[in-house]
């Protein structure tokens, strides 16, 4: 090879090192363009979000679930404030603000003044102004002692422990108080029942009446027959509100093996034709 060749191609080299050259690359360039649509989707995400979100908080408050949760609040707070004693009456305004829920719109407001407060069977209104009403109002002891005295008088029995509690302020103190003017009966499901004491039945029987009493024979005669008794007298006895004894159901016994088998016939219509030669053959008459 020519060395004149040789000499040109080593400065070529030379002159190639002293200048480095930096390569673009179409790549770069690519993943760039396509991450600039998924800073955008982000972007349109996030604000979806913000939409749905305010969406989501503005549909729960017209709800139909947060507006009966609101009335059950305002509910539970006037029977808690007539438990305290405080049985005055409150103005709507009033309530939304000892209940914390003056956030609730107009729609709101307008459903709670027109049906559901003037509706609710617990809810007493007085011109405008709301008040809880319990089923049995009562003041004091001696209101509660007149109402079991009443019942038992009319022969209508006992009151709810959960009644009087509800219509009575402070109610555990006037129960209390009343000590053994008032008899506690606790039913099979745990609820208390109060019923009046009447001392003026607290008395001694003679020991020959009770003979009496006991001498009379009422084996033959059915608790149905009884009751029917007191009916027609105008007594009305007591109904069992225990549990009541389930009988064990019984089995049948299986007959299948008693039953007589039936065997299918054939050839009835030759019943005056054919012969039984189950016994021999029969005489000739």
């Amino acid at each position: 090879m020519d060395p004149a060749l040789l000499r040109e191609r080593e400065q070529f080299k030379k002159r190639a090192l002293s200048n480095p050259a930096v390569e673009k690359r179409p790549a770069a360039s690519d993943s760039h363009k396509r991450k600039k649509p998924k800073v955008d989707k982000e972007v349109s995400s996030g604000a979806k979000h913000g939409a749905e979100s305010s969406n989501g908080s503005f549909n729960i408050k017209t709800s139909s679930g947060y507006k009966f949760g609101c009335l059950a609040k305002i509910v539970n707070y006037m029977k808690t404030r007539h438990q305290n004693g405080d049985t005055h009456c409150l103005t709507l305004e009033e309530i939304l603000d000892e209940t914390k829920l003056l956030d609730i719109g107009m729609k709101q407001k307008h459903w709670l003044m027109t049906e559901a407060l003037v509706n609710n069977p617990k809810i007493d209104v007085r011109d405008g102004t709301y008040g809880f009403k319990p089923k049995y109002n009562l003041k004091d002891k001696k209101a509660l002692l007149r109402l079991l005295d009443k019942h038992d008088q009319l022969g209508l029995g006992g009151v709810l422990l959960d009644d009087v509690e509800e219509g009575l302020p402070n109610s555990a103190k006037a129960i209390k108080a009343l000590g053994d003017q008032i008899i506690f009966v606790t039913k099979p499901d745990k609820k208390k029942i109060l019923f009046y004491n009447d001392k003026h039945c607290q008395f001694t029987v003679d020991e020959e009446f009770q003979k009496l009493w006991r001498s009379v024979p009422v084996d033959s005669i059915d608790e149905e027959k009884i009751d029917e008794y007191l009916k027609k007298q105008g007594i009305s006895s007591m109904q069992e509100t225990g549990p009541k004894k389930v009988l064990p159901v019984q089995k049948r016994k299986n007959k299948g093996g008693q039953r007589k088998r039936h065997f299918k016939t054939h050839n009835n219509h030759l019943a005056g034709v054919l012969q039984d030669y189950s016994e021999g053959v029969p005489a000739k008459k």
